[in-house]
């Protein structure tokens, strides 16, 4: 989950009110403190579309059922800033958003870009540059640019994206520029860094999202150098943490091949959105006896559940490799 520092958490709980209940809490205070808030609430919003943790997407559910279909956080900020500082100060704020919101993530505006326009600037980029951008790009958004690339570029790009390499914030801001700066030269076209990934499965997830001719192409190709990285890749494509993503169906297709005690050794002490997206894939009487047998069970070893759960993630992986696995983010 992701980790909100206390300005987000303040901007979160600013996003889960109407306009008149933000702007009574906000009068008196600072008119800084104001805009560093707006900036978050700005910030998480941009950020939100390629993928932000699940609270601010309940939040923004929760809004849109409150102000009816044509809510728009945007609207929120305007009416919000309005009520609160006044229409002259609102502006001031607003004018200064854009810039802040560029400093703290510069690659918010590629993100929102043309996937073709990005691939046509990648291509003729050195290949580590690509693997910063991808990276930073969703797992819906990067699929679609790297399809779009050349064999050689794509394979140059992902073999760097599946190494581990620390790039520093200064680096990828440059970087972010630099692709900014070409994607808005390109005629006609529309177009945190800080946080830690781990670049195989960052590749792997790229990966599954492509279709399964491209992929193993590219997999094949990796393994032709290094087989090790392609195995990891491979071993990284599906895990236990993809169950909630993963269509009820296929879902339902992998589980039939779990006997229920390796299903109830999984689900010991599983994380509660796993358990209820497994639950509601399994009849009543599956699940009872999954209860029962859970019950009868006296502290297993956590090696004991890691096997079992790795028994789920290899049905699912099975079906993965036969491409017909699906996942809702798809």
């Amino acid at each position: 989950m992701t980790a909100f520092t206390g300005k987000q958490k303040a901007a979160l709980l600013l996003a889960s009110l109407d306009v008149a209940t933000a702007a009574e809490f906000l009068k008196g205070v600072d008119p800084t403190v104001i805009k560093d808030l707006t900036v978050e609430v700005a910030y998480l919003e941009a950020c939100g579309l390629g993928g932000i943790d699940t609270k601010l997407n309940l939040i923004q559910e929760f809004n849109s059922s409150l102000h009816g279909d044509n809510y728009k956080p945007n609207d929120f900020l305007n009416e919000m800033l309005n009520n609160s500082v006044g229409k002259e100060k609102a502006q001031q704020i607003q004018g200064q958003i854009k810039d802040l919101l560029h400093k703290k993530d510069p690659f918010i505006p590629i993100r929102s870009g043309n996937p073709q326009t990005i691939a046509t600037v990648l291509e003729n980029e050195h290949p580590q540059a690509g693997a910063i951008v991808l990276a930073e790009l969703s797992e819906k958004h990067s699929p679609k640019v790297l399809s779009l690339l050349s064999d050689q570029k794509r394979l140059q790009i992902v073999s760097r994206m599946a190494v581990e390499q620390a790039v520093s914030p200064q680096i990828k801001h440059r970087v972010a520029q630099m692709v900014l700066k070409r994607v808005n030269a390109l005629p006609s076209e529309s177009v945190n860094s800080a946080q830690t990934v781990n670049p195989v499965r960052k590749t792997a997830v790229v990966l599954r999202n492509l279709s399964k001719e491209i992929a193993d192409g590219l997999i094949a190709s990796i393994g032709k150098t290094d087989n090790e990285m392609a195995q990891n890749i491979l071993k990284q494509m599906v895990i236990w943490e993809d169950i909630p993503i993963v269509a009820d169906m296929s879902l339902q297709v992998a589980l039939r091949e779990v006997d229920s005690s390796k299903l109830a050794l999984a689900l010991y002490e599983a994380d509660s959105n796993i358990a209820n997206k497994i639950r509601a894939n399994i009849s009543e009487r599956a699940s009872a006896t999954i209860d029962e047998e859970i019950e009868l069970m006296s502290m297993p070893k956590p090696q004991d559940i890691q096997t079992a759960r790795d028994a789920v993630v290899a049905s699912l992986a099975a079906l993965n490799e036969k491409g017909d696995l699906a996942f809702i983010e798809q």
